[in-house]
């Protein structure tokens, strides 16, 4: 293996050594295995290749390596009679030497002569790298004219998803997509709308913006600020660098934005890093950091003397991981002095551990010496973690898949072997020049074993690539908790797993998060505008984004229900807005009832004027035979009383919640008793006059007195009536109706009149019968008070009259139960005005003047009448 000096990648050349003379043949006919894997060793800048930073933390990369081809060399099943081996090259992340390790590899050993390669051992078959995604598309461009496999485990750029472009690039991290969708739904969960972007100054940065923030904004999350990540400065960039510095502290110091999205790779943000850790000296910036896959932030911490404070509650996504079954067992076995031909631990041990390495040149003037017993467990996470990273757990899988790729490839020549020469082998997808290669006994290529493969890795996950060539794994968030002594942990709080259930593929535990300390840990509030409380809708700013908006009360009659709402809804006609206007309540049925005071003094009423009618009724029927009650024709009276009984006996029908049947009883029942009651009151009228005509000299009038004409009288003006409620009921009769919207939070419980010209027919009737009574009493007034009641029906018509006339606009301006309540007092009232006037003065005398009500006092009274007319 080539030693590394000053390398920011390193490609690994995994070859496959064979342990008997058989597997030698093999070799002979097949093409050995090989990788390349772009490390990061050690990092360059791109604009400063002369300024390198040692990145001990990539070491794991290698060691993963490592490990997994130990367990699969030691794994008699998977690859019996082969033992894979590894080279690694560097790249520096400098294009020129990309290319060049490229050619490299495409040449025979030690000579870089493209397509000249006599070794019998070496031919490459797959490669691994790079790290990030320029060295990948770079090696790419070469390693794709040849159908190489190249395994990329840390490089997310779109562009490699092109089979078009790349045909060969197989990618161990899952596409960018999932990971946009993984950030808007974090964004969603804590309802943060207003979020600043930092996105490295490249085009993978500009292609993340474009990408993100159209996704943004369709879910209602504006962005307050984007800034480019800052270089890292130089002497001759040393002002560039303080402008990028102020410009970044103003956009993060002076907007509400809490949480700031930050996308790049670890070198891109170097610049990042460095001016929160200028800043954290002088004014830490407390903000929720939010980072991608690409950018390890605890990388060269500890080398730059840089803090981790400032990512203290930070939430990350990361490749997903898991711990791999003997890998700390393997990290507790490396020391320094240990003859396995690793030419990186040596320096890795010297720098971490900061001692001198025995029978080396890395020494330490009056350093301590390297023991190899120094504990990895004992460094800092930013120098080396015992955990198995995102892109260490992507080279153990992909070195893997591989292998399970060849043993499937040495079971199909197993099998074409066995069938003897000439017949095809039987593989999907195979390209035609793969099916020539196969019929000529050449060398078999990977990519169709490679697409196809699966598997089940040793802690448990499945690995297999989608019709992309991408792994289906998806991705961690983590959340860092950083100590004071700058030492942190990663917490899994949470997963974006674009292969879960509809509903199941973001989870986030919501519960377990430390949030920065500045929260108090309270989950931060990141909105432009503080949010509308419910009973509120938001009104846009004018020139300003959804996100900045103003609070307005809903309007009269509606409600929001929830916080941030866009605008008011109407209840529900059955519900009605509380008083805060933020829920809908059902509204109280609204009807007059029997419980209530109203409704119970009407009914009492009711009952007490029945009671006193029918007291009134069996007085007369007692007292029928005395010059009173047969003076004033005692069956009309009957008939009157008896009415006037049914009359306050129907207001009852009008109080309580109304049915189909009382709906149908009520004014049909009214308007057929009333007019009972009041052509009676007409018919006694007539009577009286008709009686006083007849007793004078010469008169023919003594043949229309008797009970024909009353009777006539009363059942002609009442049926005229009952046809009036028949043809009422006939076509557009009364129903229960529901009014929902009169009333403010109740529902008017009602009898919808059906057909209000027949109702205004009923009341226009009855009330041309009262108009012809008082009319006919008031002309008879002044007849003798023996032989008539005109003073009492004319008083008392008066009073009905004066009732219904104000019922009508009383009546009209007034709903639900009043509107009933005030029918039923003129009921009352006007049925109580027929009973008092014309019955109480006859029961005064009947009762407490018995004197006046004989015989004599009669015949007395009726001859000093008829001398005064």
């Amino acid at each position: 293996m080539s030693h590394v000096s000053k390398n920011p990648e390193i490609c690994w050349k995994i070859i496959r050594l064979n342990k008997n003379w058989e597997a030698i043949l093999f070799v002979v006919w097949f093409l050995s295995l090989l990788f390349t894997l772009g490390s990061g060793f050690k990092t360059c800048s791109a604009q400063f290749k002369s300024h390198c930073r040692l990145v001990p933390k990539n070491y794991q990369h290698v060691l993963a390596l490592v490990f997994a081809i130990n367990k699969i060399n030691q794994d008699p099943e998977l690859l019996p009679n082969v033992t894979l081996g590894f080279r690694i090259y560097e790249s520096f992340f400098s294009p020129r030497k990309t290319y060049e390790s490229s050619f490299t590899l495409l040449s025979t050993r030690y000579l870089m002569i493209p397509n000249y390669n006599c070794d019998t051992k070496d031919k490459l078959s797959a490669v691994f790298g790079g790290l990030g995604s320029e060295t990948s598309i770079q090696m790419a461009t070469i390693l794709g004219i040849y159908k190489i496999p190249q395994i990329s485990y840390g490089s997310f750029h779109a562009m490699l998803s092109d089979k078009f472009q790349f045909p060969s690039v197989y990618r161990m991290v899952p596409n960018e997509i999932p990971q946009s969708l993984g950030l808007v739904r974090l964004m969603q969960h804590f309802q943060w709308t207003w979020i600043g972007l930092i996105a490295s100054d490249d085009d993978s940065g500009e292609k993340f913006v474009q990408t993100l923030k159209p996704m943004l904004t369709r879910n209602s999350i504006c962005v307050a600020f984007t800034e480019r990540a800052p270089q890292v400065p130089s002497s001759s960039m040393a002002q560039a660098f303080r402008e990028q510095h102020f410009k970044l502290h103003s956009s993060i110091t002076q907007t509400k934005a809490e949480v700031i999205v930050v996308y790049g790779d670890t070198d891109s943000l170097l610049g990042l890093k460095l001016f929160l850790h200028i800043n954290y000296q002088t004014a830490p910036i407390g903000k929720v950091w939010i980072t991608t896959a690409q950018w390890d932030f605890t990388s060269n911490i500890a080398l730059n003397k840089w803090t981790l404070k400032p990512f203290h509650g930070a939430l990350s996504f990361a490749v997903h991981t898991e711990e791999v079954p003997g890998f700390r067992d393997f990290l507790r076995t490396l020391n320094p002095y240990q003859p396995q031909g690793d030419i990186f631990i040596q320096r890795f041990w010297h720098t971490v551990f900061n001692c001198s390495v025995l029978y080396s040149s890395l020494t330490i003037k009056d350093g301590r010496n390297c023991s190899g017993k120094e504990e990895l467990a004992s460094l800092p996470g930013s120098d080396f973690e015992m955990k198995m990273s995102g892109q260490s757990y992507s080279i153990y899988n992909g070195v893997y898949a591989v292998a399970h790729a060849l043993h499937a490839l040495y079971s199909s020549k197993s099998k074409k072997e066995a069938t003897g020469k000439g017949h095809l082998l039987e593989l999907q997808n195979i390209q035609p020049w793969e099916v020539t290669s196969l019929l000529t006994e050449a060398p078999i290529s990977l990519h169709p074993f490679l697409k196809n493969v699966q598997f089940n890795n040793s802690a448990g996950d499945k690995v297999y690539f989608d019709e992309n060539g991408e792994s289906s794994a998806g991705y961690d968030i983590l959340n860092w908790i950083v100590f004071p002594n700058d030492s942190f942990i990663r917490v899994k709080v949470g997963h974006m797993d674009p292969r879960a259930p509809v509903g199941q593929e973001f989870t986030i535990n919501e519960a377990a998060i430390v949030w920065n300390s500045r929260f108090n840990q309270t989950v931060p509030r990141s909105v432009c505008t503080d949010s509308c409380r419910p009973g509120y809708a938001r009104t846009v700013r004018e020139g300003e984004p959804l996100c900045c908006y103003n609070c307005a009360p809903c309007p009269e009659g509606t409600i929001s229900n929830q916080t941030d709402a866009d605008h008011c809804d109407r209840c529900p006609e059955d519900q009605y807005p509380n008083r805060d206007q933020d829920k809908c309540i059902p509204k109280i049925m609204n009807f007059l009832s029997y419980e209530e005071p109203l409704g119970f003094v009407l009914a009492s009423f009711a009952l007490l004027f029945s009671l006193l009618t029918a007291l009134v009724l069996g007085m007369f029927i007692t007292h029928r035979d005395t010059p009173i009650v047969r003076a004033n024709n005692r069956e009309l009276s009957y008939v009157l009383l008896l009415s006037l009984l049914l009359c306050f006996l129907c207001s009852l029908v009008f109080i309580g919640q109304p049915g189909r049947v009382t709906c149908l009883l009520r004014q049909t029942a009214f308007g057929v008793i009333f007019s009972v009651s009041v052509s009676s009151v007409l018919a006694k009228t007539i009577t009286v006059v008709l009686a006083f005509k007849a007793t004078k000299p010469g008169t023919s009038m003594k043949k229309w007195l008797g009970r024909r004409l009353a009777s006539s009288i009363v059942v002609s003006c009442s049926l005229f009536q009952v046809g009036i409620c028949a043809v009422w009921l006939g076509t557009d009769p009364p129903f229960p109706d529901l009014d929902m919207k009169s009333e403010a939070g109740h529902i008017l419980v009602q009898c919808n009149e059906g057909s209000n010209a027949a109702f205004y027919c009923v009341l226009g009737y009855m009330g041309f019968l009262a108009i012809v009574s008082f009319t006919v009493a008031f002309l008879a007034r002044k007849l003798p008070d023996t032989f008539n009641e005109a003073k009492f029906i004319t008083f008392s018509m008066l009073v009905f009259c004066s009732v219904w006339v104000s019922f009508i606009p009383t009546y009209l301006s007034t709903k639900g139960k009043y509107m009933v309540a005030v029918e039923i007092f003129s009921i009352l009232a006007s049925s109580a005005g027929l009973l008092g006037c014309i019955f109480i003065p006859k029961c005064y005398i009947i009762v407490l003047r018995p004197d006046l009500n004989t015989r004599e006092q009669l015949v007395r009274k009726s001859k000093s009448g008829t001398q005064e007319l």
